[in-house]
């Protein structure tokens, strides 16, 4: 796969846990909206799961940097070996 793949797939991990908090955050909004105390204590556990999806996010992310960061640094790399090459 080549590094463009790479930022992609992770650019669709995210964006699926992205889709699975929004669909989580209407299920408590309606949970909240129906005032019935089982809803709202159900709540709590969702809430949680948001949280971790929160960081998860934050971590294809950080991930994605670097790869990304490693990606350019490796082409900036291979540019000057092959200018270097030129010269010779």
């Amino acid at each position: 796969a080549t590094a463009w793949d790479a930022l992609s797939k992770s650019f669709r991990q995210a964006q699926c846990v992205l889709d699975q908090n929004r669909g989580l955050i209407e299920q408590v909004n309606a949970n909240h909206q129906s005032k019935i105390p089982e809803n709202l204590t159900k709540n709590v556990s969702l809430i949680c799961e948001i949280n971790g999806n929160i960081s998860k996010v934050m971590s294809i992310y950080s991930d994605l940097s670097v790869n990304f960061t490693n990606i350019v640094q490796e082409r900036r790399r291979s540019k000057r070996q092959a200018g270097d090459h030129g010269n010779e």
